[in-house]
């Protein structure tokens, strides 16, 4: 390409290209080098934006701006760890209930044990009225007290030894995990089979209820079989809540390691922006005295 003509300005050389006109460099309208320096900083302010968000929540993806796809996978595990603590109160309030259930079948058995000394008292035929008076209103205040301990057997207004929905009994049916599932424990009627019947009144009643398959046996019976029920429905709901708490920590650990910031790292990147920042501040001041030089031709 050739030039149309020569210029001379000052001494100096001045070439007008046929059909392009170079970029100049040299211009008070246009300053390249302020350009590059305006984005080279506002890119450095962005991404100090960035680090000091993370810095000042903690979390690398802290809505769903920072990163859509991980900020709803965090929802959706946050939901779960909120569905599982929630279970794991319902499971907490039944568990009250079996506590309250063991206390009162705990007593009951310690009174069968005193029923069992005064039921074989009353089943030895050389002792006189007098004595089988006494010994049959013991029986009947023992009886009492067991009555007492089952029908009080309440928690939160609900009990597992009664099933009549008007008196709180009836089975309960609680929450276990964060999907719905769900665990029953049945109710028993404690007031018909747990309590052992009125007072003998005669030697030969007493002793049949001290038989095999009398009143007193099938009654023990009945009750160790209520212990063993409840004993294991106990364990069951206490080992649903460890588990459930496991998993809320597991899954809290993996929701950590998605979304949590390194603060370490932050920290470092924090630091190198800072003077990044600065240098691009200077850098920007510089371009812009530029225009400035072409003053000195005019002087």
């Amino acid at each position: 390409m050739q030039p149309d003509r020569n210029a001379t300005l000052t001494g100096a050389k001045v070439m007008i290209w046929k059909g392009k006109t170079p970029m100049s460099m040299n211009s008070v309208n246009t300053n390249i080098g302020s350009m590059v320096a305006l984005q080279s900083l506002n890119k450095t302010s962005d991404q100090l934006s960035v680090v000091q968000k993370r810095i000042s929540t903690g979390f690398r993806v802290a809505d769903a701006k920072d990163d859509g796809g991980a900020f709803a996978v965090a929802q959706s595990v946050r939901a779960d760890v909120g569905g599982l603590t929630a279970a794991n109160e319902q499971l907490g309030g039944t568990k009250g209930v079996l506590e309250t259930t063991f206390a009162a079948l705990g007593k009951v058995s310690e009174s069968m044990v005193k029923v069992r000394e005064t039921l074989t008292r009353l089943a030895d035929g050389t002792i006189n009225d007098s004595q089988r008076a006494q010994y049959e209103a013991q029986y009947d205040a023992l009886r009492t007290q067991i009555g007492n301990f089952i029908s009080d057997a309440t928690y939160n207004k609900r009990t597992l030894l009664n099933t009549g929905a008007a008196a709180g009994g009836g089975d309960i049916t609680t929450i276990r995990n964060e999907s719905g599932g769900t665990f029953s424990v049945a109710a028993i009627d404690g007031a018909g089979t747990l309590v052992v019947a009125a007072a003998p009144t005669d030697a030969a009643g007493a002793q049949a209820a001290l038989g095999a398959t009398g009143n007193f046996k099938t009654v023990e019976s009945a009750i160790a079989n209520a212990l063993n029920q409840f004993g294991s429905d106990s364990n069951y709901i206490d080992n649903q809540i460890r588990y459930n708490k496991d998993k809320v920590d597991a899954m809290e650990g993996g929701l950590g390691a998605l979304i949590d910031a390194d603060l370490a790292k932050e920290s470092a990147k924090l630091q190198s922006l800072q003077i990044r920042q600065q240098l691009g501040t200077q850098a920007m001041s510089i371009a812009n005295q530029s225009p400035q030089t072409l003053l000195s031709l005019f002087r």
